[in-house]
């Protein structure tokens, strides 16, 4: 008698979901929608709305704005101004981006700029103060090192 095996379609079937999340995570910035994100997992759009959220705990358009601000959060350390950032994540609209950043995030984007900008100050004149303490004794940085800071 033939065995089948059961796992083989529900590998074949999360395949396709982590196929359309990884469409995701590449076209973040474009205007993307749920007919496109079914499409590249070959589901109805229905279909693949309930899997998707069984299997990521959310909805693909959550996903996506999480995608967005985290890329947004990434860009943001790196001193660009929020409109490009908001531009460049895929948002149509700062207002809409501004709302969604400081509900996900805690913190407006220009707050979050800010606060970027103010920890970089920090370390530049205060290193030490953000490396680990067993790492700096390991190293003997707290021990009459080159630091201002160390005395």
């Amino acid at each position: 008698m033939r065995q089948t095996n059961n796992t083989y379609p529900k590998v074949y079937l999360y395949r396709r979901i982590v196929q359309a999340k990884l469409f995701i995570d590449t076209n973040y910035a474009d205007n993307i929608n749920l007919d496109d994100i079914a499409d590249e997992s070959y589901f109805s759009k229905f279909h693949f709305l309930r899997q998707f959220k069984r299997i990521y705990g959310k909805t693909p358009h959550q996903y996506l704005i999480n995608v967005r601000v985290e890329i947004a959060m990434q860009l943001l350390r790196t001193d660009i101004p929020v409109t490009d950032v908001c531009f460049s994540v895929g948002f149509e609209s700062l207002s809409s981006f501004s709302g969604l950043f400081k509900r996900i995030v805690g913190l407006t984007p220009s707050a979050y700029l800010t606060q970027q900008q103010q920890i970089k100050k920090q370390i530049l004149q205060t290193p030490l103060k953000f490396v680990p303490s067993c790492f700096a004794d390991k190293n003997g940085w707290t021990q009459k090192s080159n630091f201002e800071e160390v005395m």
